[in-house]
This record gives structure tokens, sequence and C-alpha cells, in this order.
């Protein structure tokens, strides 16, 4: 199964006025503080093959994924340098969008373990009354303080950033709905089994 992704432009633009009044729209001149934009890697620069993954952290298809099928692809071909991941987040809502700025926010060290968190935890914090202290008590846990979370979620231009590299990166590769993999430059879509997978890559080897 997979999550559509329809007029990426116009929510791309819902997003970027929306997000930051609803997190607390700072006054102050729109730059960034060195929060990470780039593409997040795990796995070794060598590896022979190539994953890069776009996902939504509000995907309830992403996360099946990330928490039935991934551990065990990530055990048999990452860590033994068969394979590297680029992760590459989609947004879908504001939800997302959050998540994505508290995974970032402490750099490329906690990103996949704050990620995997919100991927096992997904139905609690997207659902609760408050989100955004949801996500906040996440990124405490994952080490990050108050005063960091807070310049990472009131971030206008980081915030925009993020929703143009998406627009950029997605429309690049065609992207059409999530969870979407190219191994090796190899479009495959949704949430795959562990030997359904895993036998894309074999094929690479």
């Amino acid at each position: 199964m997979t999550y559509r992704l329809t007029r990426r432009a116009a929510l791309g633009a819902a997003l970027a006025a929306a997000v930051a009044p609803a997190l607390g729209r700072r006054a102050e001149a729109l730059e960034t503080q060195g929060f990470a934009l780039d593409d997040m890697v795990m796995g070794a620069e060598d590896a022979p093959v190539t994953i890069v993954e776009y996902s939504s952290l509000t995907c309830p298809h992403c996360a099946t994924f990330h928490t039935r099928t991934w551990p065990e692809i990530e055990r048999r071909f990452v860590r033994t340098g068969q394979a590297r991941l680029i992760f590459r987040e989609v947004y879908f809502d504001q939800l997302g969008l959050w998540g994505s700025m508290v995974a970032r926010c402490g750099g490329e060290e906690p990103f996949f373990d704050i990620i995997s968190t919100l991927f096992e935890r997904q139905g609690e914090w997207s659902r609760a009354e408050d989100p955004a202290a949801e996500l906040r008590r996440i990124g405490r846990v994952a080490g990050l303080s108050d005063e960091r979370l807070q310049e990472c979620l009131t971030d206008e231009a980081y915030m925009r950033r993020l929703v143009e590299r998406f627009q950029e990166t997605a429309g690049a590769d065609g992207i059409r709905s999530t969870p979407s993999f190219l191994i090796n430059g190899e479009l495959h879509t949704g949430a795959m089994g562990v030997e359904q997978f895993a036998a894309l890559i074999e094929r690479h080897l």
C-alpha cells in the first residue's frame, strides 16, 4: 500500500504559510541556525547499493515498512556494507513537517533514532491533543534541549527550505506516493516485506 502524493506545489505553499504561525512565529530575521538541510545518510559511502527512500512521518504504510521491514534490511545489508540509505522526507501535512524538523534538529547523529521513534509511535504523537508538545518530548528524550527544539520549530526560513527541498527532489525523482524507493536508480513503491525488498537489493549485488 502507498500514500498518493498529489498537488505537491499547492501543499508546499500551504505548509510554508501555515506551519510557523502555528508553532509561534519569530519576529527576527529569517535565517536558519545551522540546522540540517542536506540528505540524511546511513551506511558506507562506498556501498554497492544506494537506497533513496521517500517517506512521510504521518504515512501509516511508511510506519509499517520502518517497523516491520527496515530493521532486518538494515541488519542484513546496511551494517554489512552492502547498501546505504539516503532518507528523504515527504510532507503531506504540518505534522510530518514538524516531525522532520525535530528529527533534523540535532544533526546527523540522533536523526535515524528519532525517525525510528516517530514511526514506532506514529499513532500516539500524530493523534495527540497537542502534537507539537509530544514531538518536543520525543526530542528531549533523544537528548535535545528545550532551547534547541524551540529554535528548530520556530525557524520559518528553515521550514521553508525543507519544503522547497522536498519539492525539488521529489519532483526530480518522479515521486508520486509513499513509501517510494530508488534502488540504484530503479523506482519501486509500497511497504514491501523483508524478502521482497531484499530481493530488489540483491539484484544489484
